[in-house]
């Protein structure tokens, strides 16, 4: 499966074989890597080096080491990218929060566009059912976030460039973070159900314009309850903290 390497920086060339099977799709998410041992026989080195190549992959989020297990290939090549995402914003902070939000207001018209120009029956179909679990679980934060967040996903999916997938993926934990504090706004799994109706409707009909207006009437709404969240939230700490002082 794979050939000797010979010279400097052997673990850097066992990385680059491996990454390179994990995007070509011949080791795909699931797939556990044989022992360090039969690695090392196969790429002609060290155990050690094998151990470090392995390494680095685990912390460029393609593997995952489970001691007494093994190492599994993770279907998550977006991992850094979110985990620097993670790191930059804190979007408890109205000026933070602000930020994700324009990214948002970036990217998801366009991707919203390109879906309704793009989208096959397998990808509608996809949409139809995340927008049926919403409208099933609007008493459910968890079930109607998640089926919010597979939404996007899917949306990003249907535009069938796979660069799109990998950018909203990297930035799903801030979604959901975002959405679990506004599921609990005055009529927000409404709102949130009645634009996702629409811009499914718009991409259904193949309807580019429409597709890009719903997507940022719906944006404008998510930015609106965030910010209403944020303040009311500020306010009660603000409350507590003068309670906590008489």
């Amino acid at each position: 499966m794979y050939t000797a390497v010979r010279a400097s920086r052997l673990h850097q060339q066992i990385v680059d074989q491996i990454e390179q099977s994990i995007r070509s799709g011949q080791l795909k998410s699931g797939d556990q890597l044989p022992a360090e041992r039969e690695l090392a026989e196969q790429f002609g080195v060290s155990r050690t080096a094998v151990r470090e190549a392995v390494k680095t992959l685990c912390e460029k989020g393609l593997l995952e080491a489970f001691p007494g297990r093994g190492t599994f290939v993770i279907d998550d090549i977006a991992h850094p990218v979110r985990h620097s995402m993670a790191l930059m914003v804190n979007i408890a902070r109205p000026e933070e929060a602000a930020f994700l939000v324009d990214v948002r207001a970036i990217l998801e018209p366009e991707i919203a566009a390109r879906a309704a120009a793009r989208a096959e029956e397998k990808h509608l179909q996809a949409l139809r059912d995340t927008v049926a679990v919403m409208g099933a679980s609007l008493e459910s934060a968890d079930a109607f976030i998640e089926a919010d967040l597979d939404f996007h996903l899917a949306l990003a999916e249907a535009t069938q460039n796979p660069l799109v997938p990998a950018l909203i993926d990297s930035i799903v934990g801030l979604l959901r973070e975002q959405r679990i504090r506004i599921f609990e706004a005055a009529d927000g799994p409404s709102h949130g159900l009645w634009h996702h109706r629409r811009i499914l409707d718009a991409v259904e009909r193949h309807d580019v314009d429409a597709a890009r207006t719903a997507m940022r009437a719906h944006l404008e709404q998510v930015g609106t309850d965030a910010t209403k969240e944020i303040v009311a939230a500020t306010d009660t700490a603000g409350t507590s903290d003068l309670t906590s002082r008489i």
